[in-house]
């Protein structure tokens, strides 16, 4: 099969249009769930689908499915579904999510040239909320397909303007009563840009992501005592802050230990508040949340375990009190062999190389439910969530291509 290499290049240009905004270099978007942006970016997507001769249904949470029931298959049978999101952080990328959802709906439309004869149907799905960046909660509209999240409850989340979930999609025409069931899927593959520099270090045109990371977030608390900054001696005080940035490096020094033997251990104090926050207060009280993640859940584990005892050491050595509470614990998720071998087998002449997820995935969720496999595409720089995100257009064909083949197979395959 011979993917339209133009075609997809337009469809990814296009939608590229919708929440564009001004950037020094390179092209960059802001598609907020819910925005005129998003409304725009999934108007078109559902006429693109609709193009293609498929059958187009928005569930509860805004979940966007295309189904095409190829001549000869069973319509009964469980589908094979691929995709993506076409949600984006502010001010991200063109190609994060909307590479693997127009990839995979290119494969499609392929697949109808091509005349393929396939057992099974196949679905083409753009997940709602992938980036979590309006409503706090990343890859939502999958963790409610999978059964990881409520409907009821994603739908009465709120925004900063505490506005509804609901409420936004309403306001856009794509809430939906369809329910999407991810576990009635035969398997899902997924295609996205690496967002590193494996595949380029490697001069390799397409990953085969084996596992994807896992994610522990803890809020760490610091407490000393609020006092004058002039009046108070140097040796007379709690400071809630200096003893709080002794812990962010003690977690950094960790991270980079256990890294020299899991490389893709990471630990990161990525959001943090100071009470009371005035320039000529002492600081009484620190609060950081952190993010670390690792492919074997056991080196989370172990990272989690001295950072509790950095903190002790802590305050045996400052006047301060600390406590750590772990309120997510997401384990890593191993891709299905199927599905990898399904894409390896099916391009002899691709060169090819496995590797591992450090970021996220809508695949994550769906993997616990049925078998499923996500790709990769090389990341020029291994630049994302940002306008410099790049990857090549023959690159996005090649790994289309992939994706397309490794659906054919999945497809062909009925039990």
């Amino acid at each position: 099969m011979e993917l339209d290499a133009e075609r997809l290049r337009d469809d990814i240009e296009t939608n590229a249009t919708f929440g564009a905004v001004a950037a020094e270099v390179g092209q960059g978007r802001t598609v907020l769930t819910g925005s005129e942006a998003d409304k725009r970016a999934r108007e078109y997507f559902l006429t693109r689908l609709e193009d293609a001769d498929l059958e187009v249904r928005c569930d509860a949470v805004g979940n966007i499915v295309g189904r095409w029931e190829p001549p000869g298959c069973d319509p009964n049978g469980s589908p094979v579904a691929f995709g993506s999101h076409l949600d984006s952080v502010p001010r991200g990328g063109i190609f994060d999510g909307p590479l693997g959802t127009y990839g995979a709906l290119e494969g499609v439309r392929t697949m109808q040239e091509a005349d393929v004869t396939l057992d099974r149907p196949i679905e083409v799905v753009s997940f709602t909320e992938e980036e979590g960046a309006r409503f706090g909660v990343g890859t939502l509209g999958s963790s409610v397909a999978t059964g990881e999240l409520d409907t009821r409850e994603a739908l009465e989340l709120e925004d900063d303007d505490g506005i509804t979930l609901r409420e936004r999609l309403d306001g856009i025409g794509f809430h939906g009563e369809e329910m999407t069931d991810a576990s009635e899927w035969d398997a899902w593959m997924e295609l996205h840009i690496e967002q590193g520099t494996q595949l380029t270090d490697a001069d390799a045109a397409v990953g085969l992501v084996e596992s994807i990371t896992g994610i522990t977030n803890c809020e760490v608390t610091v407490t000393g005592a609020a006092d004058h900054a002039g009046a108070t001696p140097m040796f007379e005080r709690s400071d809630a802050l200096a003893a709080g940035s002794m812990f962010v490096l003690a977690l950094e020094r960790v991270a980079e230990e256990v890294a020299t033997t899991h490389e893709a251990a990471v630990g990161t104090v990525g959001q943090g508040s100071i009470e009371p926050n005035a320039r000529n207060i002492i600081p009484e009280r620190v609060q950081y949340h952190i993010d670390i993640r690792d492919v074997d859940h056991g080196t989370m584990d172990t990272i989690v375990e001295r950072c509790r005892l950095s903190l002790a050491r802590i305050e045996r050595c400052r006047d301060v009190t600390t406590s750590l509470s772990r309120y997510r614990d997401t384990p890593p998720t191993a891709m299905s062999e199927r599905c990898l071998s399904a894409a390896a087998a099916t391009t002899p002449d691709t060169d090819l190389i496995r590797l591992y997820s450090a970021a996220m995935h809508d695949t994550a969720n769906v993997g616990g439910v049925t078998d499923a496999g996500l790709l990769f595409a090389p990341s020029e720089g291994g630049f994302s969530h940002s306008p410099r995100e790049w990857t090549d257009w023959e690159d996005c064909v090649v790994a289309s291509g992939v994706l397309a083949e490794a659906v054919r197979s999945l497809a062909s395959d009925a039990e």
